[in-house]
């Protein structure tokens, strides 16, 4: 069973939506899919699968960890795609104990006898929960925006990660662990710790943490989708995380494609239908199938890319936005041509874009004023 945990550093970029429409595209390609929505305390990914309000889910399933799973798992109106729903009734419940952790990592696992594809659509944010689930597949997704604030935060959440992985490697009273506590407790936690800087000093003082950190991390190989491109400038956006990863966190990912804005969207939410089904030949539709067919072809849940394989998910990735432009721009020639869309429609459009520009644009100054504030004070991250 392939488990494909879908996660992001920040809410509002959609993780949602691509976590069902993939879902419906790899069901149609013939996998057995259940889909999870671990968004707890969150949960509305039966909204967007047009799944009637859910009676029982994830959270009623805690509340008597002895009752049977499966009653809490739905079929859809999508042949070969099961739904999990999760629960927003029970307070506290967005943060699990360990030990409601373990028991649905037990009940996931067992179901790959009926299932191959797992999806897990994961809460935003870096909660302990989220990276543990994050980390039970070396393919998981992180979702990002070309916002500055959605760029930082995807990789700060791929940093939370590593080092959540580290701890769970580093046992307690290691040489390894007890010197990452004592760099945290010195004032150098997570946020100013380099993983290319400390692993040579991990390894010099506990060789055997060292390799099975190494075996780890050898196998975790996440995976880029950026989402709400309004130009395919905006898709460069990938590289920026790509050189921090590598060069601060010894960590390569993968770019598996770009979803740009679609007006589209809020018309098959408004229909509770996955815009895979309301508008199968919409642009972001066909980026969908498209990111199915890549993951379908990347064989087993764990796999290693080269240098070369990295450098061309990362080149087809820009070349897919350039060719999505292209069609997208010849979609809206189109309707104005057949009236379908006016050109009062396209100023309303622009007028639109142009606010959510001016909004970006805001953030990053905001955001540069501060991080130019904390580098001033010697603040790294």
């Amino acid at each position: 069973m392939r488990i494909i945990p879908i996660a992001s550093g920040k809410g509002g970029v959609g993780k949602s939506l691509i976590a069902a429409n993939l879902g419906v595209a790899l069901a149609q390609a013939g996998q057995r899919v259940v889909l999870a929505d671990l968004d707890l305390g969150a949960s509305n990914l039966h909204l967007v699968i047009g799944h009637q309000s859910p009676k029982s889910g994830i959270g009623t399933f805690l509340n008597d960890t002895k009752s049977d799973f499966n009653r809490i798992i739905a079929e859809t109106d999508v042949p070969g795609l099961r739904f999990i729903p999760g629960d927003t009734e029970i307070p506290g419940l967005a943060n699990l104990k360990p030990s409601q952790r373990n028991v649905l990592v037990r009940r996931f696992l067992a179901l790959k006898s009926t299932t191959d594809v797992l999806i897990i659509d994961l809460g935003a944010g870096t909660h302990q929960s989220i990276l543990d689930f994050f980390l039970l597949s070396g393919q998981g997704i992180i979702v990002t925006a070309p916002a500055v604030t959605a760029v930082l935060n995807a990789y700060v959440f791929l940093k939370n990660a590593v080092f959540r992985l580290m701890y769970t490697v580093f046992t307690k009273n290691t040489k390894a662990y007890v010197y990452l506590e004592q760099m945290r407790k010195e004032g150098s936690g997570p946020q100013k710790l380099y993983i290319p800087r400390i692993l040579p000093e991990i390894q010099k003082i506990d060789p055997h943490s060292y390799e099975k950190f190494m075996l780890h991390i050898n196998h975790l190989h996440p995976r880029l989708i950026t989402n709400m491109l309004d130009d395919p400038k905006d898709a460069e956006v990938a590289m920026k995380i790509r050189r921090s990863c590598e060069e601060y966190l010894a960590l390569r990912i993968e770019h598996l494609g770009v979803l740009y804005r679609d007006s589209f969207q809020d018309a098959s939410l408004a229909s509770r239908l996955p815009i895979t089904l309301y508008k199968p030949q919409a642009v972001i539709s066909q980026a969908i199938f498209r990111i199915a067919d890549k993951i379908l072809q990347s064989g087993e849940d764990e796999f290693a890319l080269d240098d070369k394989e990295i450098d061309a998910s990362f080149l087809e990735a820009g070349a897919e936005a350039e060719i999505d432009f292209e069609t997208k721009m010849e979609y809206v020639e189109e309707l104005l041509h057949s009236g379908a869309f006016t050109t009062g429609d396209l100023i309303e459009t622009v007028k639109s874009q142009q606010f959510e520009v001016s909004k970006l644009k805001k953030e990053n100054n905001f955001l540069k004023l501060k991080l130019s504030r904390a580098l001033a004070q010697g603040f790294k991250f």
